[in-house]
């Protein structure tokens, strides 16, 4: 097996790290899907509490994205920043 060199070992960590960290983004999408379905039944059922269903729901969402929106600065970082290499 041949050697490999410290900084393309950590270059090859980091890449990995980013994907890893993307995986993060499936929690915000299926979160809000969830969430929007929700909402869709409850103004079905309730159509004059519509204004008060989509503002919860924007929050609601604004809040979810944020973790996907962490895990893509934790990418982007990793992926340019380079890490730990003089």
């Amino acid at each position: 097996m041949g050697n490999i060199s410290s900084e393309a070992f950590i270059l090859g960590m980091s890449a990995l790290g980013a994907g890893i960290a993307m995986v993060a983004g499936l929690g915000p999408g299926i979160g809000q899907g969830f969430a929007a379905g929700k909402a869709v039944e409850a103004v079905g059922r309730q159509p004059e509490a519509k204004n008060d269903v989509i503002q919860v729901l924007l929050i609601g969402c604004a809040v979810a994205e944020s973790t996907g929106i962490y895990s893509l600065v934790i990418a982007v970082l990793l992926l340019f920043v380079k890490p730990l290499i003089g």
